[in-house]
């Protein structure tokens, strides 16, 4: 089918009466990931995962897409997993991360799939893989043996594993557990391999995780232009678990001893040289021990090492850049009310302008070498991500892709509204509302408000597949995403006054909005629900004890008794900057913001839904509160997912989940 035809197909369905976008709808949306431009210019390659439901898995392919617009082509086929496409400099050649042969190695291909064969046989796996820019060499990471001199003594130390029967977990220091995963003896280290296979080499020996084990990502080391040297992201302090002082280091491509070139107290990643090879930039955050701190950009002279913020005056978190190709300015994605826009700044500094924005996402900038094309990708709260192309001088931007068309023509899926309340001490506090399909102003409906986690983060212009806001409106609900307290892209100001006060101006703000919505003329205000995770989750519990405005409550992942969980979680630096110190420091913080000292008001019907494999917020939390619900006498429901971490992402556990959540909420809400 043709683009203008599916066009049409968009004005003509919602007159044939469309289907309800539910959780099966979902898991058909083809979701594209990591797009990469050729270093020509002329070529766009990508990542799509495609849910193959019936047999829960969630495989991955890599595709291209001519950047003078054609149509998007598939060149892997084998394996579950295909990922991490990077171009080599003469853009004939793509390395990638494939399990094909059994285990995630590097893998080349030519640029249009052909003559596909393995580069790395290392036991332990490989990711995260990166072209040296002479094109000879290939830097990847794997976790490895920290004591181990070679490939065959890592082999030996995995069968050895494999074959023990003791199945015992020792341990002598924290963060021994992270995220979903537990610690074991392997640490990760960037390697550097030869294209033919030869010359494997660990560039970064010892017993530290590079990029760390917590807060590290695939964007935390680069190659310099010269192919000399590797600049990674290490926090080498003695205890991880309650530093954030990650740094920049350098090490030299063929081995030796990594220099630190940063030393800011707080956390620096994302390193990226520029084109000409004179700067480094990256991100960072100045506050020590608080990961919510405000994202700075900043340039570093190579040379003299001499660094310089170039945002101090923007108070917005700076989430992701890139270099023009003449090392001249910094394009830079900046979150936003809702919104994420790109912007530009010279590398000398001065004011920033914005380059591109919208009621939208904006991500993943790369140029053409000639700096005249921009790529980026952009999702909003009613499309997923798409790539896109526009001229550097301005003019409307061109979808290079349009996987989702033909599935979202069949939906009625509508941008959220947005309005601001006056919240706690008179402060606007900002929220998006999104009304059910075929909305009729005449009728009342129920609302769900969704409360966000984090606590810093935001609901925004964005699509997601965790809690998407157009299932739930599909199944009937005006939805609410309030952005209180704590919230991100709203100033700094606004970020901090979440700290230490949990269950305070936050939840005064989610009220006023409650307030707000039962106001409006098409809502039922006796027919109101309340749903959250992680902090949106603890939101949710306290709740459970301050208020009985809603008639059924879903809390996810949520923080139930703040002292037990202190002595759970792993990354400890989040709740000593949140409460100010441990609970033996400051026992009344932890008492005063806790909700199980408050379940005795507990009354609302309350589903409670967990992952066992959870360790940011460990599944206890969620038995201790549905052992209070349950001798409250409350109506309650406990789900528990022993293949889940804080995020439920199997497929058909996600089917499951939003089908019992939403059941939830007919049950209690429901009238007609």
């Amino acid at each position: 089918m043709s683009r203008a035809a599916i066009a049409a197909l968009l004005w003509v369905l919602p007159l044939l009466g469309q289907e309800p976008f539910d959780p099966q709808a979902l898991m058909q949306v083809q979701r594209i990931t990591d797009p990469q431009l050729s270093p020509d210019g002329k070529t766009v390659a990508f990542v799509v995962q495609r849910i193959d439901l019936e047999n829960n898995r969630r495989p991955t392919q890599i595709y291209t897409v001519p950047l003078g617009l054609g149509e998007p082509r598939q060149i892997t086929q084998e394996g579950e997993t295909n990922e991490r496409p990077r171009w080599s400099p003469d853009s004939r050649q793509i390395a990638f991360i494939s399990d094909r042969s059994g285990t995630p190695q590097v893998w080349l291909m030519n640029a249009d799939g052909s003559n596909p064969r393995q580069v790395t046989r290392i036991s332990t796996g490989a990711s995260g893989v990166l072209f040296s820019p002479d094109g000879k060499r290939l830097v990847f990471t794997s976790e490895v043996y920290p004591d181990c001199p070679d490939e065959a003594c890592n082999q030996r130390r995995l069968e050895q594993e494999k074959a023990s029967k003791i199945r015992a977990r020792v341990y002598d220091s924290l963060l021994y557990r992270h995220w979903n995963r537990w610690r074991t003896a392997r640490r990760k280290h960037l390697f550097v391999v030869q294209t033919d296979g030869a010359g494997l080499r660990d560039l970064t020996p010892g017993n530290r995780d590079v990029p760390p084990f917590s807060l590290g990502g695939p964007d935390d080391y680069d190659i310099s232009p010269d192919g000399q040297e590797v600049c990674f992201v290490m926090n080498a302090d003695p205890e991880p678990a309650v530093s954030t002082n990650s740094d920049l280091y350098v090490v030299p491509i063929t081995g030796g001893d990594p220099v630190k070139v940063t030393v800011n107290p707080g956390a620096d990643h994302s390193p990226k040289y520029s084109p000409d090879g004179r700067f480094l930039a990256y991100r960072t955050q100045p506050r020590a021990g608080y990961e919510s701190d405000r994202w700075r950009l900043v340039v570093m002279q190579r040379a003299s090492g001499e660094a310089r913020i170039l945002t101090e005056n923007l108070d917005r978190w700076v989430n992701s850049f890139a270099w023009s190709p003449d090392s001249s300015q910094l394009f830079f994605t900046l979150e936003d009310r809702g919104r994420q826009g790109i912007q530009m700044i010279p590398v000398g500094g001065g004011a920033a302008r914005v380059v591109a924005s919208g009621a939208a996402t904006l991500d993943d900038i790369q140029f053409t070498p000639d700096g005249k094309t921009m790529i980026y990708t952009e999702r909003s709260a009613a499309r997923p991500t798409e790539i896109f192309r526009v001229s550097s001088s301005g003019g409307s931007a061109t979808a290079l892709t349009h996987l989702n068309d033909r599935l979202l023509s069949q939906y009625e899926l509508n941008p959220p509204e947005e309005f601001w309340t006056a919240g706690a001490e008179q402060t606007q506090v900002h929220s998006f509302l999104l009304k059910p399909p075929g909305f009729q102003p005449n009728r009342k409906y129920p609302v769900l408000m969704l409360i966000h986690g984090g606590p810093q983060s935001a609901w925004a212009h964005n699509w997601s597949y965790r809690w998407n806001a157009q299932v739930f409106a599909a199944a009937g609900y005006v939805v609410v995403m309030p952005n209180p307290r704590g919230s991100t892209g709203y100033g700094q100001k606004f970020i901090d006054e979440i700290n230490g006060d949990w269950g305070g101006r936050a939840y005064q703000d989610l009220m006023a909005v409650a307030d707000a919505v039962a106001r409006l003329p098409y809502v039922d205000p006796d027919r109101m629900a309340a749903a959250g995770a992680s902090y949106g989750g603890y939101m949710v519990n306290w709740i459970l004890g301050h208020t009985s405005r809603f008639k059924a409550l879903v809390s996810h992942a949520g923080v139930f008794d703040l002292r037990s969980k202190f002595g759970e979680t792993e990354e400890l630096w989040f709740p000593l900057w949140e409460f100010r110190g441990a609970p033996w420091d400051d026992p009344q913080m932890y008492e005063r913001w806790s909700p199980s000292n408050f379940v005795k008001e507990f009354k609302t019907p309350t589903l409670v839904t967990h992952g066992e494999l959870d360790f940011r917020v460990p599944f206890g939390q969620g038995l201790q509160l549905f052992t209070a619900l349950q001798l409250q006498k409350v109506p309650s429901k406990l789900i528990l997912f022993p293949d889940e971490g804080h995020w439920i992402t199997q497929p058909q556990n996600s089917v499951f989940w939003y089908r019992n959540v939403i059941g939830w909420l007919d049950r209690w809400l429901r009238t007609e």
